[in-house]
């Protein structure tokens, strides 16, 4: 038995979770350094499965080497950013596609009880309760990606996009949270989307879920744009 199954590889994939679940709560922020000593304590392990477990997050594109800095959690320009969600457009636009054409009705009703479920998050907790940690949002469209019942699209969306937009996923829910006019209208948006799918109008299903990503990006990247252009400006010095 070696590395690739038994024990090993369980160790293997059970810290490839812990420092998911690092990076994704934002324990390990964008640019910060992985310490293999720290880690390795931290987890209990030693260095093997820990080096092994970087190398799969490396192949995910969640963490890059950089030359003479060691490995860091991949920090995401605002660019970076803009072309993830551009490519996301397409994807989803296309899984929603098939999704109307191959979900069945229970499927879609298991859509409509996300959507309840979010409205409901939204009623009692605000944006802040919807967008935490992208779960809610993020159900509901990986549900519909998974009904297209392509392979393809669901192995890129779900494993290769997603994890990278989850990264970013926090200053998505800074801007939704200050805009709550626009937690609504996601809300709407999404109705649409199912009730396309429940009526396998693909067309329309694949329009609306554009038009819904769309609107998220454009709004994001308007708050991004803004940010960086702050973050660039030097402070005025004081005439003497």
């Amino acid at each position: 038995m070696n590395a690739a199954e038994g024990p090993g590889r369980a160790l293997i994939d059970q810290t490839v979770s812990q420092l998911e679940h690092l990076i994704f709560r934002g324990e390990l922020k964008p640019g910060d350094k992985l310490s293999e000593q720290a880690l390795s304590s931290r987890f209990g392990i030693s260095r093997g499965p820990l080096r092994e477990a970087i190398r799969s997050l490396e192949g995910r594109r969640l963490v890059e080497r950089v030359p003479f800095a060691g490995v860091r959690v991949v920090q995401l320009t605002v660019d970076d950013i803009e072309q993830l969600l551009v490519t996301r457009e397409a994807l989803e636009g296309m899984a929603c596609r098939q999704a109307a054409e191959n979900m069945t009705l229970h499927e879609t009703r298991q859509l409509f009880q996300s959507l309840a479920e979010l409205e409901r998050k939204f009623l009692e907790e605000g944006p802040s309760g919807v967008f935490r940690n992208g779960a809610a949002d993020n159900d509901l469209h990986i549900q519909i990606a998974r009904g297209s019942r392509n392979r393809w699209l669901i192995d890129i969306i779900c494993s290769e996009l997603y994890p990278l937009l989850r990264i970013c996923r926090f200053q998505s829910m800074i801007v939704t949270a200050s805009q709550k006019h626009r937690g609504k209208a996601v809300n709407r948006e999404h109705r649409a989307i199912i009730e396309a799918i429940e009526q396998r109008d693909p067309d329309a299903a694949e329009r609306l879920m554009r038009a819904h990503l769309v609107a998220s990006r454009e709004n994001l990247m308007k708050w991004l744009r803004r940010q960086d252009g702050i973050a660039r400006t030097p402070p005025h010095r004081m005439e003497a």
